[in-house]
């Protein structure tokens, strides 16, 4: 019996690696699996036995079928392909090993994402009668994106060239060029017949040009202690343990760092501070733990700590961020839709997510990009996207725990993509994106329509419902034309009113402040009262630097492209900052307010107004004049007929 207790415990010592394996289809994965399993003596008797019966009924057989190990769905082998992640767990005198046997085929890629996702290795493989194919370079960038930091690119089937070694090293030229644009911090090359068995347990002599170590000599003798992030303590809670009223301990796992008993801890987002009384695990207290292990900690003092909190050192937080850009593998069937609401799931986290923007897809092939409105099944690219809920989390290449997320579909409820947080922007200068219509997010919400047409409404006004935008700088005059206009126009009996930031933000946004995301809902909420003002038969005027031409594209989809006349006010930034009454260009330049357009955010003129009015050569009057005369060259007031 001791045997067996000292068996388990030197095991539980091992270190433990996981790896994938990767490549085009039919280039010998699982037979690769299941020779290294076969020949490194992890297979039992009977599953042994029952491979060479089913090896024995296929006609073409004439030997143990390896990839049957492996393969295990019906439809795989009937294929001869892997359409599924299959997992293998197997172990050696020095490592235990987790192996994922990734489908090949490129309908499959986001299976192949996923089971590389968790790894610290991933072999490539190429079949050597091939070399490297558009499938090779697929999975090559995805291992790179998702992080791994080793991979080996094993050239297998050298037995059906003859062990060439120029195939050989023609293979590792080629990809050698094509690696040159990954991210991957260690590469290794390896020549192998795994149907032979060459070089995955044991050294071939049948390739003496060959000095290196065997596949499994590979595994067990590749450095793995700096593959986990030892530095930044992220503890996500998951779940709190209440046992009885005098326990109430924290449980999770370690995803990164080194926690200690006695260590002073911050609780994110409650920012509260205790110490770490104790570790408590099923085999008993720690004096201190490391990802990725499973643990329950309790504190010296009492904390209202839930799921999705964070517990962290108090002098190394990570980012707290509501916006932020990610690298995304699309695992949906249906492609991306920027106006469905989506779930985000962030170590222990869940909450709404938008996305806002997809800067570029990424050609797989050549690492090229391309402009891309929406991202379909297996593609991969930059996107940008506002979370409900801030996420507490790390740069991807920093720490992958809290670097990664999924998007979960709020309908099906099914994964629809992976992401990989970066660090390129800060987020407060990112793209953003006005919230879609209500009727897209409530289920079977419908617009009520009025019973009062809106030519009955023109008729007697007198007028054409329109939104006039003034956008601008601040301080460049917007506010005074739009003022100067509405009393022209109540003069001559419009129905008229005016919205403006600084009124509109003491009532309506009074709880928004300056981020790029608040901004963009500051402008939703103003574009949904001028498009409700319109269809009650107004003409609104409204004054709002809204800086960017996305920003502006979007209002006019909410007010109606019909009824809405863009107006620039337009003036030099220096001009504006001299004419500044609000005191906003020196808080700017001193650090104090963010997003001030012209000084640290940057201003996109429109590109094509309906009208454009330089305030330093027009006076408020004047430029009421002009947009007047473009109201009535219009038709809208007063109205013609």
């Amino acid at each position: 019996m001791s045997s067996i207790d000292d068996f388990l415990r030197m095991t539980e010592k091992k270190d433990l690696l996981r790896f994938s394996t990767a490549g085009s289809i039919d280039d010998g994965k699982s037979t690769l699996i299941g020779r290294l399993l076969h020949d490194s003596q992890n297979i039992y008797d009977d599953q042994l036995a029952s491979i060479r019966r089913v090896s024995r009924d296929k006609a073409s057989a004439e030997r143990i079928d390896f990839a049957l190990l492996t393969d295990g769905l019906k439809a795989e082998r009937e294929q001869g392909i892997t359409i599924d992640v299959a997992y293998r767990y197997f172990s050696t005198p020095k490592r235990k090993y987790i192996i994922a046997d990734t489908p090949g085929h490129e309908q499959y890629t986001r299976n192949m994402a996923t089971g590389a996702s968790t790894a610290n290795l991933a072999i490539v493989l190429i079949d050597a009668r091939n070399g490297v194919l558009p499938q090779t370079r697929r999975h090559a960038f995805i291992a790179s994106l998702l992080g791994v930091p080793h991979l080996v690119v094993t050239v297998n089937k050298m037995d059906l060239v003859d062990y060439s070694e120029p195939v050989f090293n023609a293979i590792k030229e080629e990809f050698s060029a094509f690696a040159a644009k990954l991210n991957n911090v260690d590469i290794r090359f390896l020549p192998v017949s795994a149907l032979r068995g060459d070089n995955v347990v044991t050294r071939s002599a049948r390739m003496p040009w060959y000095n290196g170590e065997s596949l499994l000599e590979l595994l067990d003798n590749i450095y793995i202690g700096s593959d986990h992030n030892l530095v930044d303590l992220r503890f996500p809670v998951q779940h709190v343990l209440r046992p009885h009223h005098d326990f109430r301990g924290y449980a999770g796992v370690v995803t990164s760092g080194i926690l200690r008993k006695g260590d002073e801890l911050l609780a994110l987002p409650s920012m509260t501070t205790s110490r770490v009384k104790s570790i408590v695990t099923y085999d008993g207290d720690l004096e201190e733990a490391f990802p990725p292990m499973s643990i329950c900690v309790t504190l010296e003092d009492e904390r209202d700590i839930s799921r999705g909190e964070m517990l962290v050192h108090r002098h190394n937080l990570p980012r707290v961020e509501r916006r932020f850009e990610a690298m995304v593998v699309w695992m949906g069937d249906k492609p991306m839709d920027l106006n469905s609401p989506y779930l985000i799931k962030h170590t222990t986290r869940l909450t709404r997510a938008r996305i806002d923007q997809v800067r570029y897809k990424v050609n797989i092939n050549t690492l090229q990009r391309h402009p891309a409105d929406a991202l379909a099944l297996n593609e991969i690219g930059r996107v940008v996207f506002t979370s409900h809920l801030p996420l507490f989390c790390d740069p991807y290449t920093k720490n992958r725990g809290t670097g990664s997320f999924i998007l979960i579909d709020t309908i099906d409820n099914t994964t629809v993509a992976a992401g990989m947080i970066i660090d390129r922007e800060p987020s407060d200068q990112l793209p953003s994106r006005m919230a879609g219509a209500a009727d897209e997010k409530i289920p079977h919400a419908r617009r009520r329509e009025s019973r009062i047409a809106a030519a009955d409404r023109a008729a007697r006004y007198r007028q054409k419902a329109a939104t006039v935008w003034l956008t601008g700088l601040v301080a460049c005059g917007k506010v005074e034309i739009a003022y100067a206009l509405e009393q022209k126009l109540f003069e001559l009996g419009a129905v008229c009113l005016v919205l403006e930031g600084e009124s509109v933000r003491h009532g309506l946004s009074r709880e928004l402040d300056f981020s790029s995301e608040d901004l963009a809902e500051h402008l939703r909420r103003v574009a949904e009262m001028a498009r409700m003002l319109n269809e009650s038969g107004l003409i609104v005027i409204g004054a709002f630097v809204s800086p960017t031409e996305s920003v502006r594209a979007q209002a006019a989809e909410i007010i109606g492209k019909d009824r809405y006349l863009e107006v620039h006010v337009d003036a030099p930034v220096d001009w504006c900052e001299r004419h500044d009454i609000t005191g906003l260009y020196r808080k700017a330049r001193e650090g104090e307010v963010k997003n001030l357009a012209g000084v640290n955010m940057p201003y996109e003129p429109p590109a094509h107004p309906h009208l454009r009015i330089s305030s330093v050569q027009t006076a408020a009057d004047a430029a009421a004049d002009e947009i007047l005369k473009r109201l009535r060259t219009d038709g809208i007031f007063p109205l013609k007929g």
